[in-house]
């Protein structure tokens, strides 16, 4: 059953997103997939560009995934009230403090409606350290991509180029993910100049 969720949810996705079938796990030309990440990972066969809906740090300053053009970005739909998510969230948080430092940001796009008043104590109780907090409590940006269940988690390239998505939660700091990201990570030299983001 949960593979046929898994290539429902891969073609429903790709739809959206106007993008061609769900492709192989490349083992020659694209990242590599091991482990958990050969069956939950969906990698797409023609990338495209991550939409411009804003959403805001937690501090009401406004941004877009365009402003991260340069980086890696692991974009992370999730709430308080969502058990995956709670379960995930301190990987994602380790995957920060990794591979930060390399290029890569994890935007951990919160659709909680209470905004700060809800997710700022949620950090402080998990001690997540490495994440920013972004909000998007009228879900502008997943309603734009379709998002249906949380947590769904998207993979966009240095270009700004949506590449994989994955939905359900995952241990983002093993070591098949961190091999899958290093390889988006080495695609391009990072761009100077950049907002700095994580750790």
């Amino acid at each position: 059953m949960r593979r046929v969720k898994r290539k429902a949810f891969a073609a429903a996705l790709a739809a959206l997103l106007g993008l061609a079938s769900p492709g192989p796990a490349f083992a020659e030309t694209g990242p590599p997939l091991k482990g958990a990440f050969e069956d939950a990972m969906t990698l797409f066969e023609e990338p495209m560009e991550a939409p411009d809906d804003a959403f805001t740090t937690s501090g009401g300053q406004e941004m877009t995934l365009a402003d991260f053009r340069g980086r890696v970005v692991v974009l992370n739909f999730w709430a308080t009230w969502c058990a995956p998510c709670v379960e995930e969230m301190p990987s994602l948080d380790r995957l920060q403090a990794r591979l930060g430092s390399e290029g890569l940001t994890v935007v951990a796009l919160s659709g909680d409606r209470g905004g700060m008043t809800a997710v700022e104590p949620f950090f402080e109780r998990l001690e997540l350290t490495h994440l920013e907090i972004f909000l998007d409590p009228k879900n502008l940006l997943s309603r734009r991509l379709g998002i249906r269940a949380l947590p769904t988690t998207l993979v966009i390239d240095r270009q700004g180029r949506i590449v994989a998505g994955l939905q359900g939660a995952t241990a983002w700091d093993a070591p098949e993910a961190i091999e899958f990201f290093r390889y988006y990570l080495g695609d391009a030299p990072q761009r100077s100049g950049l907002l700095k983001t994580g750790g």
